[in-house]
């Protein structure tokens, strides 16, 4: 689907829950909680509160709404309810510091803020009285502070959706912050519409019948796009739920809820390869996983397939372009490559020049398509430089093959010149995780007396018999000799993003 093929007016609400009703699936299972069930009925009544309960604090069309919210029916619904009434949403983790929610309040500039009690003693810190709270929960309230569930109870019957069009901005998507503070990503109410059609059923093949537990929170848009949006597109069931993810939290709500598609980061493949009672989860419930949010080495895949059996459909996508743009496919995936072009998207690997680089060869990724956000807000000299006519410059170093998959080499700043010779850490991180013992590895640069040598950060099973000189020896034997790490230094965990990415400023500053 293209653009132009989408009708001028628009509105995400309408789209994603109210047409369900119109096609005769209210009693049918729209989003599923530790609380209970929510059919698409109760859900867009629940839509229809939060709408009227933002309205009622003076939240108009185009106001920005930021949600601090765990995951949960008021935050799905919430969300609709800003979308319905014409608003921009835009989304934080729960659990920042207060430093980090005052720069996300200065420059969001909500006209309303949605917490929880999980988040509002840190937004009330950084707020400083400033904003007003709609407060989803129990909580002594302060001035300028709302409870929601209040406020929707008094919703009448009907509350219209906003006149919205395809190309009024509708939905901000945080950058990772792994290279600088956090930006916005601007994307109107087409966005999610093209990317549903394009990815979500024209890759996934995702259907009414399809229940999709996410690992990421929601405030990720690639968690919530799969979890609590595409599924609506086609009368799906979405789960959300409060809690931390872990290993043995997503084997017991695959256990309890038997999903089709478990929404996935190499992260917590990991984890879940790992764990010690991994060979006997019953994960036959899933039609695929699917990966993204970081590269999948191909040696964590490998025994993922060894281990569970789930086809894995690993994708690489974007707050830039809203979401996946290249992925595997179902049935004809490739491990260590991220697929194809999603139907859509036009991928070009390109060089210095900015020509198109020969099959096989590394250079910059460039993608174009319908959902490629028009700015970060409020950085005209980034955005210049990244955004042009529909088209991302990535900043990610890809190869192409001749059937027309990609291949992930890293980062272009995260390179490293070792001996005078060009080192991506991804590809030394991937070869140490095909180690039996090794769940994690981070590699980063460190300088000594004047040369750039490589460390790798390691987490190790429990278990584990692995010591440096033998991973070491295990890189040397399988990578050129200078890519074998200078240092090994095992760690209890790697440093993460609020994404779930490796931080690598954080991984530097480690001993």
């Amino acid at each position: 689907m293209r653009y132009d093929d989408l009708p001028r007016d628009l509105n995400v609400a309408t789209y994603f829950i109210d047409r369900n009703l119109d096609e005769g699936r209210g009693e049918d299972t729209a989003l599923v909680t530790p609380e209970g069930t929510l059919t698409y009925a109760e859900l867009a009544d629940r839509v229809r509160g939060a709408a009227h309960a933002l309205r009622s604090v003076g939240v108009h069309r185009g106001d920005h709404v930021l949600l601090a919210l765990s995951d949960g029916v008021d935050f799905v619904a919430t969300w609709y309810g800003a979308q319905r009434i014409g608003a921009v949403t835009a989304e934080v983790y729960t659990f920042l510091p207060a430093k980090d929610y005052e720069y996300f309040l200065g420059y969001v500039r909500p006209a309303a803020v949605v917490v929880d009690p999980t988040t509002l003693p840190r937004m009330r810190e950084a707020s400083g009285g400033r904003h007003r709270f709609l407060v989803a929960g129990d909580a002594d309230l302060r001035d300028g502070e709302f409870d929601l569930a209040a406020r929707a109870a008094d919703a009448p019957e009907t509350v219209d959706p906003a006149p919205t069009a395809k190309d009024d901005v509708a939905i901000w998507k945080f950058t990772t912050g792994s290279t600088g503070t956090p930006k916005a990503c601007v994307h109107p109410v087409a966005s999610p519409v093209l990317s549903h059609h394009n990815y979500a059923r024209g890759v996934l093949d995702i259907d009414a019948n399809d229940v999709v537990l996410p690992v990421p929170k929601l405030f990720f848009g690639y968690a919530r796009d799969l979890a609590a949006l595409y599924p609506f597109g086609v009368g799906g069931t979405g789960i959300a739920f409060g809690e931390r993810s872990t290993a043995d939290r997503m084997f017991e709500l695959i256990a309890r809820h038997r999903p089709t598609i478990l929404v996935n980061v190499p992260t917590m493949m990991s984890a879940m390869v790992a764990h010690p009672e991994a060979s006997t989860q019953d994960l036959s419930c899933l039609r695929l996983c699917t990966s993204a949010g970081e590269a999948l080495p191909a040696e964590l895949h490998r025994k993922w397939d060894e281990t569970f059996g789930v086809e894995v459909v690993d994708g690489i996508g974007s707050s830039e372009a809203y979401h996946i743009y290249i992925s595997n496919r179902p049935g004809a995936g490739r491990r260590g490559t991220c697929g194809q072009a999603v139907p859509g998207y036009l991928a070009r690997v390109v060089g210095d020049d900015g020509f198109e680089v020969p099959a096989g060869e590394v250079g910059t990724l460039e993608v174009t398509g319908g959902t490629v956000a028009r700015e970060y807000f409020g950085d005209a000299e980034k955005s210049a430089a990244t955004f042009r006519r529909g088209t991302v410059r990535t900043g990610d170093l890809f190869s192409r093959d001749a059937d027309g998959y990609f291949t992930y080499h890293g980062r272009a700043d995260d390179l490293l010149k070792v001996g005078g010779i060009w080192v991506a850490p991804s590809e030394i991180e991937h070869c140490v995780v095909g180690h039996p013992d090794v769940v994690e590895c981070g590699v980063v640069g460190h300088e000594t007396d004047g040369l750039v040598r490589t460390r790798a950060y390691v987490v190790l099973r429990a278990g584990a018999t692995a010591t440096e000189d033998g991973l070491r020896e295990y890189v040397g034997a399988r990578l050129s000799g200078h890519k074998r790490p200078h240092e090994v230094v095992f760690v209890a965990e790697l440093p993460r993003t609020t994404n779930g990415k490796l931080d690598r400023r954080a991984l530097r500053e480690l001993p």
